[in-house]
């Protein structure tokens, strides 16, 4: 698999559908998302399927949007946003530059399947969240997105799979993952700092992978910081590759 085989649009759509906002707002194709804070995700417009004619107009009611709210205006712009020219247009209304992210993508289905879980671990599969799950997934955010992680993960649509990587009775490693069609993301992925490098993180995205597989995933779908090292390498060992990248917008 190369990066270009990707369907960039397809899993851009799907991430958003993925981690729903709060509240949105369409404006000329355009989703303008808020949270009440936390995520920059679902704080930000997609700005993904434009439709309109005045590109002007399109973006001073996104920063209408946010100043109702008492929020900076912010927007998402991946290598598939629309229109061209976008990008160039926010910067020169003073929109600075921020938070580069990757998407990273995995084909699946192709061959005999993921490879089987070598750590010993035990993987639970669960609709709902648990204790466990939380106080792992919530160890590792700011307090910004703590507070407000637990009502995004609420919202996430069905069909929705959480994973809990074991350790006897104690869980060690989160994940949850969102079927869409052929796509299936990998979200929520965090590791308990005493159980870093012990393979838990490799047992949760392989017993992802099998979920998508089984229920007819085609591809695997990922967002980072670009600027996360330890991650990006640790999704290309499992057969990852980046597709696409994007970024934000932010004016405040």
């Amino acid at each position: 698999m190369t990066p270009i085989d990707a369907p960039l649009l397809a899993i851009e759509r799907a991430a958003v559908r993925g981690w729903p906002a709060a509240e949105t707002k369409t404006i000329d194709g355009w989703i303008a998302r808020s949270t009440s804070g936390g995520s920059v995700r679902a704080n930000s417009v997609a700005a993904l399927d434009y439709a309109g004619a005045d590109i002007g107009r399109a973006i001073d009611e996104a920063v209408a949007f946010y100043r109702r709210r008492g929020a900076a205006s912010r927007f998402t712009v991946s290598d598939v946003s629309t229109p061209a020219g976008l990008d160039a247009e926010l910067a020169r209304r003073g929109f600075a530059r921020h938070g580069d992210h990757v998407t990273l993508v995995k084909r699946i289905g192709i061959d005999a399947g993921p490879p089987p879980n070598a750590t010993g671990l035990t993987i639970e599969r669960h609709q709902a969240t648990t204790p466990g799950w939380y106080d792992v997934y919530l160890q590792g955010l700011s307090a910004d997105n703590r507070a407000q992680a637990p009502a995004l993960v609420e919202r996430v649509p069905a069909p929705r799979v959480f994973f809990s990587a074991m350790r006897g009775a104690n869980v060690i490693a989160s994940g949850l993952s969102v079927l869409d069609g052929e796509l299936a993301s990998v979200q929520c992925m965090a590791t308990r700092a005493t159980a870093r490098r012990t393979g838990a993180a490799t047992a949760v995205l392989v017993a992802i992978e099998t979920n998508a597989t089984e229920h007819g995933a085609r591809w695997l779908y990922l967002q980072t910081d670009a600027d996360n090292s330890t991650a990006i390498g640790l999704y290309q060992r499992a057969g990852y590759a980046i597709a696409g990248r994007y970024h934000t917008r932010d004016l405040a």
